[in-house]
């Protein structure tokens, strides 16, 4: 007892050793992976293992490229992937790195897997090490692990080239997996060459190292002497043990190859649905013979590569058919509207994903209107798939059919959006309806649940017009909530409207508010003119990527050197709304102005008000006023108020008050002739101003 007692008095002061020590003189490294974030932490001495400087690493796995060889990196995926799924508390693994240098060095991993209560993995820690020295303890234990790694490699063939090919969606992802250096390298063979079946022949789509291409066989026949086409019309494999054999069975292709030094080659057929699509060779300078085991993982590899190239096909038949489909919905061309630059752009989604979900419903619309004025449309159906773009399709013939009947854009929104929830459809979409007179530049803008335009002035400074909105449209028909705002924009000479879909705003993690600031951004340094613009917006657009599909319009007003005669300007005015009615007022002085009306602005805008006034007071629904221009023998600009009642108005005495009875005086004291015509169920009052002709 007190011998013991003795000796625990004499433990170092350091006992026992803390974890980092004693990895350090073991010389472990330590990692920590946060699979949510995807942040992969390593400490000092797994720099040194991986032969990474501080400043070469910046906590993302995908940097470790530089020093994990591909084919290593594909085994090293499966494992963890597989230990991940099955359900492994840990795994461990031997593989390769290549030093600063360019050798090839042997690294050691073990790594434990964490996982919450549902048995999700949430994170990895684990240790990493050199093992060049414990694997060349002996040169049986190195013949050992080569034969073993050899082993392995060959039995994993099919889930390492599956694994690559997984992310592989069209027939030209296929074939540069295949046809990539490293990939030859992990198929195991010294050159590969593949081709597909069409029309009755073979064309050749991969050949690989650069430089093995034997000419003339670009197109073959099925039925020549070719290995491919063999395999081909027989729907089985050929295994050549020797150049002897290679020689004797296909004299016409051996000659071509000889400088390739082929010991064996194996020539698979590519099945899909029980019909051959194509066949692929691989050829060997470091072996001889196939043991079966051989030649049945070959086959279940030519098995995998059929599968991804049918795969493969079908993605971009698909893919076709929705470009097409999405290309048919959108306007053939953008008409050419005098006084106004205009440029459209969209960029298909490009997230991965299911067969047809590059496309969505995304779209622009330009809509000629009389009197020198154009609707400019935006919008978004719900989804990203082809049933989107219907629906898209739909949705904007109905805009583009109710805009030209003349319909406010107030109306033109709440008609779409009944349109839409009649249509058997769960979609709803977002819209900006924005109707320029570019004889003014008055713009009246209605959203519908979407993004606020944007303005760009000459100088290049951008901002953001807040504009009130409505639900989106198929929704406030659903909530009968079809009152939709208007909002007016004076769009100026040289002033740049620009309407977009929030694909060219939101990003994964940001807030909207910081996407437009970031969109204004760049749009005050882009370039003056509007197609250059919206070529670097959708290049930023594609650089960025992203999972939604982008939408654009830009309108730049230039002004005409002629004033355009049947101006038209319409706006609702609903009762009880205070916006509507100074929205009203600042389109008129805004077009009396643009029209060369000065001289009689406060006339015109003191009888509108006068007229806009009466008919909200007296009767029980909304005012629409519409001003425009008539040319004749004089030049008249004329303001009618449109309400739904039949009552005629009438010249009444001012009452004691004096604050009424009035209105009708004034309209005939200021205006040069005045009437009231018959409307439907209501009627409208008219004036007329004679307005001189500008110098």
């Amino acid at each position: 007892m007190v011998d013991r007692g003795a000796s625990a008095l004499s433990l170092p002061d350091d006992w026992p050793a803390h974890p980092d020590p004693i990895l350090a003189l073991n010389r472990m490294g330590s990692f920590d992976w946060d699979l949510d974030s995807g942040v992969f932490h390593m400490d000092a001495q797994a720099h040194e293992v991986f032969d990474l400087r501080p400043d070469e690493y910046d906590g993302n796995p995908a940097t470790l490229a530089i020093r994990v060889p591909p084919p290593e990196a594909y085994r090293l995926d499966g494992l963890v992937s597989k230990a991940m799924k099955d359900g492994s508390e840990n795994y461990g693994v031997y593989f390769r790195i290549r030093c600063r240098d360019g050798t090839l060095r042997w690294t050691h991993t073990q790594g434990y897997i964490r996982r919450d209560e549902t048995g999700r993995p949430r994170r990895i820690i684990g240790i990493v090490r050199d093992a060049t020295a414990e694997l060349a303890e002996s040169e049986e234990r190195r013949e050992q692990a080569a034969e073993d790694e050899a082993r392995r490699q060959q039995t994993s063939v099919v889930q390492l080239t599956t694994a690559a090919l997984a992310h592989a969606r069209t027939v030209q992802d296929v074939i540069d997996v295949l046809k990539d250096t490293h990939g030859i390298t992990h198929l195991g063979a010294t050159s590969l060459v593949m081709g597909l079946v069409e029309a009755g022949r073979i064309r050749l789509v991969a050949e690989g190292p650069a430089g093995s291409f034997v000419p003339g066989t670009m197109v073959t026949r099925i039925d020549e002497q070719y290995p491919m086409s063999e395999v081909v019309r027989t729907l089985s494999p050929r295994f050549i043990e020797s150049p002897e054999e290679f020689a004797e069975r296909y004299p016409i292709l051996w000659p071509h190859i000889t400088d390739l030094r082929i010991t064996s080659a194996a020539y698979m057929p590519l099945i899909a649905q029980a019909r051959p699509i194509g066949a692929i060779g691989l050829l060997y300078s470091d072996r001889r013979g196939f043991s079966t085991e051989d030649r049945n993982v070959l086959v279940a590899l030519g098995s995998s590569i059929a599968q991804s190239l049918q795969r493969a096909m079908f993605y971009e038949q698909e893919k076709d058919l929705a470009t097409d489909l999405q290309q048919a919905m959108l306007p053939r061309t953008i008409p050419s509207v005098p006084g106004a630059d205009v440029a459209v752009r969209y960029r298909a989604a490009g997230a991965a994903g299911s067969l047809g979900r590059d496309i969505g419903g995304d779209w622009y619309d330009l809509i000629p209107l009389p009197g020198g004025r154009v609707g400019a449309v935006i919008g978004d159906v719900q989804g990203h798939d082809t049933h989107a773009a219907a629906v898209m399709g739909q949705l904007r013939i109905v805009l583009r059919a109710y805009a030209a009947e003349g319909h406010t854009p107030a109306t033109v929104m709440a008609r779409a959006s009944v349109f839409l929830h009649e249509l058997d459809t769960d979609r709803f979409a977002t819209c900006l309806y924005a109707e320029a007179d570019l004889s003014t530049g008055v713009v009246q803008v209605v959203r519908a649940g979407h993004i606020d335009p944007l303005l760009r002035e000459p100088g290049g400074a951008c901002r953001r017009v807040p504009v009130e909105g409505g639900l989106p449209l198929g929704l406030s028909a659903e909530f009968g909530r079809l009152e939709y705002p208007v909002g007016t924009i004076e769009l100026d000479s040289d002033h740049t409207l620009l309407l977009c879909t929030d694909g060219l705003v939101e990003q994964p993690g940001a807030d909207l508010d910081d996407g437009m600031q970031t969109l204004t951004a760049l749009i005050a340094t882009g370039p003056d003119d509007v197609r250059d613009l919206a070529d670097r917006l959708i290049d930023v657009a594609e650089e960025r990527g992203g999972d939604d599909d982008v939408a654009l319009l830009l309108l730049r007003r230039r002004v005409l050197d002629a004033p355009q005669a049947g101006g038209r300007l319409q706006q609702h005015v609903a009762p009880g709304d205070p916006e509507a009615l100074t929205g009203a007022r600042h389109m008129i002085r805004a077009a009396v102005r643009a029209w060369g009306a000065d001289d009689r602005a406060d006339e015109v805008e003191l009888v509108a008000d006068e007229l806009i006034t009466n008919a909200l007071m007296h009767t029980e629904g909304s005012a629409v006023v519409t001003l425009r221009v008539l040319t004749g023998s004089d030049r008249r600009l004329r303001v009618e108020v449109e309400d739904s009642s039949s009552a005629l108005p009438r010249r009444r005495e001012a009452g004691e008050s004096g604050v009424s009875g009035r209105g009708l005086l004034l309209v005939d004291l200021l205006t040069d002739v005045w009437g009231v015509e018959a409307r439907g169920g209501g009627k409208a009052v008219w004036c007329e101003f004679v307005v001189p002709e500008r110098p």
